[in-house]
């Protein structure tokens, strides 16, 4: 690969044909300002939960004890799985992109750039209901934010003020996860014990009555126990992401799962069962027939932070993902470029204003295509992980899932099958959109790619393009996705 290197991590090695290259980093950020444990693990958790709001419907859907086993079991067939991937090729890969990278390595440039405007596109859209969904908790105690100019005002002005904090750094929006985690976890975590005294154990084995909503409660727990992959992009700015990753991971899980489970047992063990009020809310209802109204209110405060929480961890996600793509060459090197807090503020401006953009629209059917199009995503994340394990079985991996490739097979199996399952749960016009917008992602990757051919836009360089006319496809390819681990300078 000749005499070429590029900044990634201190002391990282990666093979290719045999060759050990050891790549120096050049930092220009101390380590105070990276990304440490704790932000990562709230970063995390704000990305996959926020809370147990919005787990209620799963008992309406199917009652207290298939609603206890689901979120009980399903982490283990689809969240775990999840996990493991994202621990292991975060670290392998440790640079911004995450999951844009791992299709690139594993397929080529075009399915990586797929990839990322799939996930980009799903995320975006996901995001806008947060402003939304603030103002409709704010409406129950003001009613003024119920609609008209007042609303759409208050989602503006929500929009712009934590997408400025986003700008301000990585670190402070980490820090802000851990201040509105704790905030809105502690009220659950005393509802739990208040409901101790008049817990009913037989309450949680009630079997289902009645009509079941299969496809509300497996959609329900697919919401809430999902998006374990998007703190991956974000891998460049985390100190020692090879070994914070895994730990941030387990601890988020943890945290996610006891987050969902406390509340509902003590919801359902404590209060008798009615189960056409479990709509979206009715926890703090709960909370305040548990332990009184003063805790209801606090839980309501809760669903409002958390919100801010979940708009800032996926506004993170999706412009750090617009810098890894830029800094891979899959898009404009204007995107890679970083404010004096070292941020990617195009990435901000772009994702913050398609994020505002669809938060003053009412889209239930663009809300199922952009779940259709983030398990395009995640079966392409699954096809990737094991290609990888195959194409590449030397490539250094500081976490690798303890198994072979048939274990590994067995491990994404089941959630790839539920995947294609949700998948199918989807109307024409969903398959329709979701066609519709893949299609202006391919249509994308040409346009980029023709622009960088006749250089009317300047790309990132590669890594080695002058000075060695000898380079292989593969070690050009190489070289670009070691270019995703580097740390850019400021601008």
């Amino acid at each position: 690969m000749g005499e070429s290197s590029q900044t990634v991590r201190d002391g990282d090695e990666f093979e290719l044909n045999g060759t050990t290259n050891v790549l120096q980093i050049e930092s220009t950020d101390s380590k105070s300002k990276k990304l440490k444990l704790v932000p990562l693990i709230f970063l995390i958790y704000f990305e996959v939960s926020g809370g147990p709001f919005g787990e209620e419907p799963a008992v309406k859907a199917a009652g207290p004890l298939l609603a206890l086993l689901g979120f009980i079991i399903f982490p283990f067939v689809w969240s775990i799985p999840e996990a493991l991937v994202t621990a292991e090729l975060a670290t392998a890969y440790p640079g911004n992109g995450g999951y844009v990278v791992w299709a690139w390595a594993a397929f080529g440039p075009f399915w990586g750039f797929l990839m990322g405007w799939w996930k980009w596109v799903s995320g975006v859209i996901n995001n806008a209901a947060y402003p939304a969904l603030c103002v409709d908790y704010l409406k129950i105690i003001f009613t003024a934010f119920s609609g008209g100019p007042v609303r759409s005002v208050a989602i503006l002005l929500y929009t712009i003020a934590l997408s400025y904090l986003n700008f301000m750094g990585l670190s402070i929006v980490g820090w802000t996860a851990v201040t509105l985690g704790l905030v809105s976890l502690t009220p659950f975590v005393l509802m739990f014990f208040f409901s101790i005294p008049k817990l009913k154990p037989s309450r949680w084995g009630v079997s289902p009555r009645g009509q079941m909503d299969w496809s509300l409660f497996f959609n329900t727990l697919f919401w809430n126990l999902n998006f374990w992959d998007n703190a991956s992009t974000l891998a460049g700015e985390v100190e020692n992401p090879q070994r914070t990753f895994p730990r941030a991971l387990f601890c988020a899980g943890v945290l996610a799962c006891l987050g969902y489970i406390l509340p509902l047992m003590a919801a359902t063990g404590a209060l008798e069962l009615k189960r056409g009020f479990w709509t979206d809310g009715y926890l703090a209802d709960a909370a305040g027939l548990i332990a009184g109204s003063w805790l209801k209110y606090w839980v309501e405060l809760g669903a409002v932070l958390s919100t801010v929480g979940l708009f800032e961890a996926q506004l993170s996600s999706a412009s750090f993902q617009l810098l890894g793509m830029a800094e891979i060459g899959l898009l404009p090197s204007a995107m890679a470029k970083r404010s004096s807090y070292n941020t990617p503020f195009l990435g901000i401006l772009i994702s913050g204003g398609s994020t505002l953009l669809l938060s003053y629209l009412s889209f239930t059917t663009i809300i199922s295509a952009a779940n259709f199009l983030y398990s395009c995503g995640m079966l392409l994340e699954f096809t990737s992980f094991l290609w990888l394990r195959r194409k590449s079985p030397d490539l250094k991996r500081p976490y690798r899932v303890p198994a072979g490739i048939p274990g590994l097979i067995c491990m994404c199996a089941v959630p790839v099958a539920f995947l294609i399952f949700v998948m199918t749960l989807a109307d024409l016009a969903v398959y329709v959109l979701s066609f519709s917008v893949t299609l202006v992602g391919v249509l994308g990757y040409f346009v980029m790619k023709a622009c960088k051919k006749r250089n009317w836009i300047d790309f990132a360089e590669k890594i080695g393009e002058s000075g060695n006319e000898n380079r292989t496809d593969d070690q050009t390819e190489f070289d670009g996705l070691l270019h995703a681990g580097s740390k850019p300078s400021h601008r």
